[in-house]
């Protein structure tokens, strides 16, 4: 599913209608009613780990200069541009965390459609595996399926807005929440990100691959980026982080920082991210990696790769 930087990349697609009203609406989602969302005018966007929030109000509700860049508009290509010369990132979790997360989604849910005129109502989108948003165009299959057929995907949602352009959802959940369920100081992708409060959950005597993955201290940390960032310092992912020097804990918050920045920019200028270790056979040095299903007991279990030389154990 996607990671950090692909979903702030989807919210950077979203905010250039950010101040539009909805003319047209589409998509296959039997999770609300998406007849609900014409007529309204799209207000504003949020993200934390890998969830989208998008704020939705009645049309005659004062925002500004409609189809033109909103001040809106403006603030939220700025927040996300911003986490690009800054450097920050977020995705996936324990299963402990996707329960916590999971019941205050319930929390601050809504059922039903938001109040016209109404602030505040937001729309969350959680994205699974393959899911996606595109601008202004249509995803295409690229191969046959299990059947034969050339099949394009079907989307969840169509967002047509008034300037022409259209926004397409893929392989998404929604609902109707009161206010966006974010924690800056949790998102790795966020300036108000808390290197204390990430560095204070490393220092445990939890294995360093299961504490990366809980999304109460590194909010959108996936397993691609944890796989890769154990590599780049160089830690096995099953070592306890008691047992690491606090300088190395330092290099391996430094790599997640920097790698998700790296990865959002290559997103944003169209470039593929070059691997080091995730889904590899051999490092970059020639040797052997190891692949291990890793995960606290009873919980969430994940896909790991390593190189037992280059990441030796403690």
């Amino acid at each position: 599913m996607p990671e950090g930087p692909s979903v702030r990349k989807f919210q950077l697609l979203a905010s250039r209608f950010v101040g539009q009203v909805v003319t047209k609406v589409g998509g296959s989602s039997r999770k609300i009613n998406v007849n609900d969302l014409n007529a309204l005018r799209l207000q504003d966007s949020r993200v934390h780990g890998k969830n989208l929030f998008l704020a939705f109000v009645a049309a005659d509700c004062p925002s500004g200069p409609g189809v033109g860049e909103t001040a809106l508009q403006r603030e939220a290509v700025k927040r996300t541009r911003s986490l690009v010369q800054g450097g920050q990132q977020q995705i996936c979790a324990a299963e402990a965390c996707l329960q916590e997360e999971e019941l205050q989604e319930f929390r601050n849910s809504r059922p039903d459609a938001p109040v016209a005129g109404a602030l505040g109502n937001w729309l969350r989108f959680h994205f699974g595996l393959f899911g996606s948003i595109r601008a202004n165009e249509f995803s295409r299959a690229s191969k046959a399926n299990k059947r034969g057929d050339w099949k394009d995907p079907i989307p969840r949602l169509v967002l047509h807005f008034e300037s022409g352009g259209f926004l397409v959802f893929y392989n998404c959940r929604m609902h109707w929440c009161l206010s966006p369920v974010a924690d800056p100081a949790s998102d790795i992708m966020s300036a108000e990100f808390h290197r204390g409060q990430a560095l204070d959950a490393l220092r445990t005597t939890r294995p360093i691959c299961y504490t990366l993955l809980d999304q109460r201290y590194f909010s959108g940390l996936g397993n691609i980026i944890k796989n890769e960032v154990l590599y780049l310092a160089k830690i096995h992912p099953l070592t306890q982080g008691s047992l690491l020097a606090l300088s190395h804990l330092e290099r391996l918050l430094d790599c997640a920082i920097q790698f998700s920045s790296d990865w959002l920019q290559s997103k944003l200028h169209g470039k593929g991210l070059h691997l080091q270790i995730y889904q590899k056979e051999q490092c970059p040095l020639g040797h052997a990696v190891t692949r291990e299903t890793l995960g606290p007991s009873g919980g969430l279990k994940r896909l790991t790769w390593w190189c037992p030389q280059c990441q030796p154990a403690v």
